[in-house]
């Protein structure tokens, strides 16, 4: 089975069953990124792009105690800035993105995080999947977060036939209430990390895997 052959009201019922089997694996999908307060959840997502949770929260405190908050990150040194976050790859373009985005949250937003999709996308380094997870994980607001790992996962368990993000975006928001965007969202991403991986899938611990028609999937 395909994921074109599936109407939309078949994904639904999919995506009803995958969550509640989810649910019970993952009771209380964790966000993996360590943060004390919304400006320091946005630093950390910024700096997970291409990069691991763990690497990033080994960055984060002497990065955080150096510049705590967005006023002293407006001000920081570029040079200092990127050694400080070398190791989380792509240093230079992230450290640019810090220093704008440190500004443009001091002068633009009275040195608070937004908290509407809208203006999180206006900022540096900013786009709709960092601007979900601070919604979700900062702000208590649904959202779906599509990384790799969710495109992957949504892909397998035919709930989108997209490699669009957004649009793998749009095709979770039609099939579940909003107040379970974030909670679904995180498991799949979970899933995708730990369990459904890009290569050699666990296929035989998979808790979804009776649900699952992707038809390169392994023996359970």
């Amino acid at each position: 089975m395909t994921t074109k052959s599936l109407p939309a009201v078949d994904r639904r019922e999919r995506l009803k069953a995958i969550a509640k089997a989810l649910q019970r694996t993952m009771p209380v999908p964790q966000m993996e990124l360590d943060h004390r307060s919304p400006w320091e959840l946005l630093v950390a997502t910024i700096l997970s792009a291409q990069c691991t949770d763990q690497r990033v929260n080994q960055v984060t405190p002497p990065l955080f105690g150096r510049y705590p908050g967005p006023v002293e990150m407006a001000a920081a040194q570029l040079p200092e800035l990127e050694q400080l976050i070398r190791s989380t790859g792509f240093y230079k373009n992230k450290a640019k993105h810090l220093l704008a985005c440190g500004k443009a949250v001091t002068e633009q937003f009275n040195s608070q995080v937004p908290q509407a999709m809208e203006e999180l996308i206006t900022l540096p380094g900013v786009g709709r999947k960092t601007a979900n997870v601070m919604l979700g994980n900062a702000f208590g607001q649904p959202g779906i977060v599509v990384d790799t790992h969710v495109k992957r996962v949504a892909k397998r368990l035919a709930l989108t036939k997209s490699e669009n993000p957004e649009r793998v975006e749009e095709d979770l928001q039609q099939l579940m209430p909003k107040s379970q965007w974030t909670a679904v969202s995180q498991r799949l991403l979970l899933h995708g990390r730990y369990t459904c991986l890009a290569r050699k899938p666990r296929c035989g611990t998979c808790p979804v895997y009776q649900l699952c028609s992707w038809k390169e999937k392994g023996p359970q």
